[in-house]
């Protein structure tokens, strides 16, 4: 498989966003579950899909872009907002990046890692255990680090915060029983991390909210920064607040938001490390 994909990164950007468009109406059409979360999620934001009609291929070349941004040389990038970024460093602040599954997720934490220097960002780690190996290789790049979703993981962000460093999360990611609360996304009960509040009261630390916009015929991606307003220091109104702001990110571009994500799901149990 890390053959495979390193032969994959080989090719150009466009052309692997051109397979994952298809890719992504195969699975679009191909799978029934798929579909109806898909669409029943646009429903809860009260949009129509042919609003979102474009995030059907999105979704694909989300997958489709994955080898080229792991093993491949660096893509082209531009920044909206960097000032945010260059002011917090001069006052040696510690960064707080909160990003939604919109766009490319990827070149946000890659893009900082690049320009300014360390990183540190939460994920989840690949359930499946012949695919660890891929992703863990892949993530390991210089000056960025990852973090898994447990209290270890948690431990890891806020030591490097506390270090002056940058830390990234998606908050719209569903954490693990324990992590989070129930809080509404698009007027739906989203059980939702409480982190973001956790990292946010850190002394000297700055919230910026963060996505990457994938741009046409694979010409890289644009990385969009935006102040994010104090959040409450209760867990459950801070949770709310954040998912709010996650929405105002989403409509910016709702096409290439990943409607098929399963944000409503019960969290998963998982042991505490």
């Amino acid at each position: 498989m890390t053959l495979l994909f390193r032969l994959l990164a080989l090719l150009p950007l466009a052309l692997l966003h051109a397979g994952g468009s298809a890719l992504g109406w195969v699975a679009f059409l191909g799978s029934p579950t798929y579909r109806r979360r898909f669409l029943a999620n646009v429903r809860h934001a009260g949009l129509r899909f042919a609003q979102v009609r474009a995030a059907v291929g999105e979704a694909g070349r989300l997958v489709a872009e994955a080898p080229r941004l792991w093993f491949g040389a660096p893509v082209r990038l531009e920044w909206d907002g960097e000032a945010l970024i260059d002011q917090a460093r001069a006052q040696g602040r510690g960064l707080v990046f909160l990003t939604p599954h919109l766009g490319c997720f990827e070149a946000t934490a890659q893009g900082y890692a690049r320009r300014y220097g360390p990183i540190t960002v939460l994920y989840r780690p690949a359930r499946k255990a012949w695919l660890r190996p891929l992703v863990d290789q892949a993530r390991l790049r210089p000056n960025l680090h990852a973090a898994p979703t447990t209290l270890a993981g948690v431990k890891q962000l806020l030591k490097a915060l506390q270090a002056g460093q940058a830390v990234g999360l998606l908050p719209d990611q569903v954490p693990p029983e324990g992590l989070g609360t129930w809080a509404p996304f698009f007027g739906q009960p989203a059980y939702t991390m409480t982190l973001s509040a956790r990292l946010a009261q850190q002394p000297n630390a700055l919230v910026l909210l963060a996505w990457g916009e994938r741009l046409s015929w694979g010409r890289g991606y644009r990385i969009h920064l935006r102040p994010c307003p104090p959040l409450p220091a209760d867990p459950a109104q801070a949770a709310a607040a954040v998912n709010a702001q996650m929405e105002a990110l989403v409509r910016e571009r709702p096409q290439q938001y990943l409607w098929g994500y399963a944000r409503y799901k019960q969290p998963r149990r998982e042991a505490a490390r």
